[in-house]
């Protein structure tokens, strides 16, 4: 670890990079989204081998944002790790502290949200909601959003009823016309309940896209793949044709 912050401290420095020396942190904050978002695919692809490297680039992100911190009086790596170690502690007091486990992952899972909600009344926020971060990917922010005014009861007691208000807010997708600006909004309050369905229904809303894109993608590959066999370019094929090789994508699992 010493030897990663040398290098950080080396490429600020003086004789450093240039392009290193030139950044802050509005500029690196898209890398380290960008390098959380790799160390996520590559787990969805199970590309073990890789982990360690894309891992190795999300840390390094840390040390960039520590090193920029500690410049500027900030804060420094130590100050990150303590703040961490601090606040996994205080969170489970059933392994460090003298109280029981919850019992079952969910328990648990229920219980941590209590102690970030005594956390957040510590820290005077008002809304439950103050904390869940504008710089998460909108359909996990919306998910997000909901479990959090779920906890406190402003939640449908029954999946069903979300399919009902999809169903509604399809209807008016439709009966906003021409308008574009209804457009947009009815689109946005149907993905926001769509987000619901799947809390409801304990499916990660952005695992369950990344997977609907891979399954797009794979398939679409194939259409091309037998379009470009043939001698023609996609161009050239009619919906119809794209559409049966769409479904033998499907029929042989793809």
């Amino acid at each position: 670890m010493e030897v990663l912050l040398e290098i950080m401290r080396r490429l600020r420095g003086p004789d450093g990079c240039p392009w290193d020396r030139q950044q802050s942190f509005a500029t690196i904050a898209p890398y380290t989204v960008e390098e959380a978002y790799e160390v996520a695919s590559v787990i969805e692809d199970k590309d073990w081998k890789a982990l360690p490297d894309e891992l190795g680039d999300l840390l390094f992100q840390v040390v960039f944002h520590s090193r920029m911190a500690e410049e500027q009086g900030l804060f420094d790596f130590g100050d990150v790790v303590e703040a961490v170690t601090a606040k996994m502690v205080r969170r489970h007091p059933h392994v460090f502290g003298d109280e029981d486990a919850a019992g079952d992952p969910h328990g648990q899972k229920l219980a941590w949200e209590a102690l970030k909600a005594q956390e957040r009344a510590q820290k005077s926020q008002t809304s439950i909601l103050a904390d869940v971060p504008m710089a998460l990917p909108a359909l996990l922010r919306a998910e997000k959003l909901q479990r959090r005014a779920s906890s406190v009861g402003f939640d449908w007691d029954d999946a069903a009823k979300v399919v009902e208000k999809i169903a509604e807010e399809a209807r008016e997708v439709v009966d906003a016309g021409l308008d574009q600006a209804k457009r947009e909004e009815e689109i946005g309050d149907l993905l926001f309940v769509v987000a619901n369905l799947a809390r409801h229904l304990k499916v990660d809303p952005e695992a369950a896209l990344r997977a609907a894109n891979a399954k797009f993608t794979r398939r679409f590959k194939f259409i091309e793949d037998q379009v470009q066999a043939q001698g023609r370019a996609m161009d050239a094929a009619s919906l119809d044709e794209m559409e049966a090789l769409w479904q033998e994508a499907k029929k042989r699992g793809l």
